[in-house]
């Protein structure tokens, strides 16, 4: 009676053992998991940023009003009829 419940516990940890530690197991399972989540907080900053993007190109189909915006701040751009005033901090100098 001693030897066949050795030999079952042998078994049933032989069995186990694929479970655990072999490749598709669930030292793999977990794995997998992080990485899909680590895939998925990826995925949702690159939606945002499309948005962004999406948004910012039909600003720039429809309207005139982004266009002048991106000129005034990369380009200095001034319209007709406004006045440009600079602010120079006294304290530097400049």
């Amino acid at each position: 009676m001693k030897w066949v419940t050795v030999f079952l516990t042998c078994c049933i940890l032989g069995s186990q053992y694929h479970l655990w530690f072999a490749k598709g197991g669930w030292h793999d399972m977990w794995r997998l998991e992080n990485e899909v989540t680590a895939q998925e907080t990826e995925n949702n900053m690159l939606i945002l940023r499309n948005n962004a993007l999406s948004a910012e190109v039909k600003d720039l189909a429809e309207g005139k009003d982004a266009i002048a915006e991106i000129a005034r701040v990369d380009l200095g751009y001034i319209q007709d009829g406004e006045i440009y005033y600079r602010m120079v901090d006294a304290r530097r100098g400049n």
